[in-house]
């Protein structure tokens, strides 16, 4: 089952490939019926999943290495594949209306949700690492291709420095598999048995290696230059699946890789990504901040975000600390990543509606927006305040896990790090309401008279992403029911 939710997109994406010139509308209509099968499969496993690795596929690929095609989900990867299935269809429906060149458009991010959902399911390095690689390929093209603004300098910057990363990944898996006994790139058997235990020196270097390539996805400080010029001219479901999707596969390989197979390293060196994610935290703010491009703040929001996930991660696997804080932290980390893809890909839909009417994000040229764009302005409202984790959406639950987490584990060093990163809630929470009084309220700017109120294809793109806020915001349960235990277990395998 899970193989076929990981290649029904690509199968489709072929088809669309060799279809010879579809119309608008067949190609709209096989997006997001592909789309919807497979965010109902997952769902589907989602209701039938009863903890542990499940889903399970083994098959031979590359037996002279010990590579293997090995998917399944556990309680980490599952809500990473339903927020992904679910952030690509409402992009098929948001992407109804004049989207030029359409067949290959639809065909390209079919194959990027294979891409993502195959990265996410990957139990085998050599697997992640294709599917890690492959997003890279994709997303360039959907910059390079349907991006706006200086699009082809962009999406090479992108790609460039993203590549760059994903070989200091590469030297790092490779370091893995070299100090595993009997050699082996699956992930569980490496986890069993974490390889060079006894080379603490040489732990340390495979541990910067893979630290460095996952960093520059995430973006981590100061590995996030790329991401700013890639997400203005990116188009905004571009944006969206960039934000939402594929940071997440950076922090989510910290927690499925670096931790549980490296756990000395991982141990000594923690205050480095404490350290790390609260500069990440505060930086990101501070900068989105200054921001009058409304797009490039927005991007910026998501280096503070992606920080608190960084500084959880770091705080879990500090020796001194709290065992249950640290698993309650790793808790945090993955809700975080799951609210993040929802809030920021709704944010991103958003300001490519403003883009659509006025072909600009000049906050400076913008004002009282809400008279002309009620609805518009009160979904902005409601994306901007579960970004900046307002209790009752799912920013609060996630941010209020990872700062109790964070000085739960009692380390002096965690404590003060957890209150530094606080300081990035109440930067997040300025930012955001300079945006609404100065683009939302106040005297109209000059290009508010071009903005009109949301289209019924945006409304159905963006509407799910809040409504999903706001269930996990309110009923956080039945999420957190599947994340705990697995990050229970990560923590154990940490703390070994």
């Amino acid at each position: 089952m899970l193989s076929v939710v990981v290649f029904l997109p690509l199968v489709a994406a072929a088809a669309l490939a060799v279809w010879r010139r579809p119309g608008p509308r067949a190609v709209a209509r096989t997006w997001i019926a592909v789309s919807a099968a497979d965010l109902l499969l997952v769902v589907w496993m989602w209701t039938r999943y009863r903890g542990g690795i499940a889903y399970e596929t083994r098959a031979r690929w590359i037996p002279s290495v010990g590579a293997g095609y090995h998917v399944g989900v556990d309680g980490l990867s599952l809500p990473l594949l339903a927020m992904t299935a679910l952030l690509f269809l409402v992009c098929a429906v948001g992407s109804l209306r004049g989207t030029r060149r359409a067949g290959p458009y639809a065909a390209l991010f079919l194959a990027l949700e294979t891409v993502c959902l195959g990265l996410f399911a990957a139990l085998d390095l050599l697997l992640f690492f294709v599917f890690f690689d492959l997003s890279i390929v994709g997303m360039y093209f959907v910059i390079a291709g349907w991006g706006h603004g200086d699009h082809l300098r962009s999406a090479l910057r992108f790609f460039l420095y993203t590549f760059l990363g994903s070989l200091a990944l590469l030297l790092g898996f490779i370091g893995l598999y070299l100090g595993s006994r009997p050699r082996t790139f699956d992930m569980t058997d490496l986890t069993r048995n974490p390889p060079l235990a006894d080379a603490p020196g040489t732990a340390a270097l495979v541990l910067l290696a893979v630290a460095v390539g996952l960093a520059v996805k995430t973006p981590s400080f100061p590995f996030h230059t790329w991401l700013p010029p890639a997400h203005t001219d990116a188009p905004a479901a571009g944006s969206a699946i960039l934000a939402g999707v594929m940071l997440k596969m950076g922090t989510y390989g910290f927690v499925r890789i670096a931790m549980p197979m490296l756990p000395g390293a991982w141990q000594r060196y923690a205050w480095v990504f404490v350290a790390v994610g609260v500069v990440g935290a505060l930086y990101g703010a501070l900068v989105a901040l200054a921001q009058d491009d409304l797009k490039r703040l927005v991007a910026y929001t998501s280096v503070n975000h992606m920080g608190y996930v960084v500084l959880a991660v770091g705080a879990a696997g500090l020796v001194a600390g709290d065992a249950r804080a640290g698993e309650l932290a790793v808790s945090g980390a993955v809700t975080q990543m799951v609210s993040h893809g929802l809030v920021t890909g709704a944010l991103f839909l958003l300001t490519g509606v403003l883009w659509d009417r006025v072909h600009d994000y000049d906050l400076g040229r913008l004002g009282g927006i809400a008279g002309r764009a009620p609805v518009f302005a009160g979904l902005t409202a409601v994306a901007a305040f579960a970004s900046l984790g307002l209790p009752g959406l799912s920013g609060f639950i996630a941010e209020f896990q990872i700062f109790a987490g964070v000085i739960g584990t009692g380390s002096p060093g965690a404590v003060a790090a957890g209150a530094l990163a606080v300081i990035g809630v109440l930067i997040t929470a300025a930012l955001f309401l300079r945006v609404l009084h100065r683009a939302f309220l106040g005297p109209p700017g000059e290009l508010t008279p071009r903005v009109t109120e949301m289209r019924p294809g945006e409304l159905a793109a963006v509407t799910p992403l809040l409504a999903a806020s706001l269930v996990i915001g309110l009923f956080p349960r039945w999420l957190l029911d599947v994340i705990e235990p697995a990050a229970t277990a990560v923590v154990s395998l940490v703390s070994r």
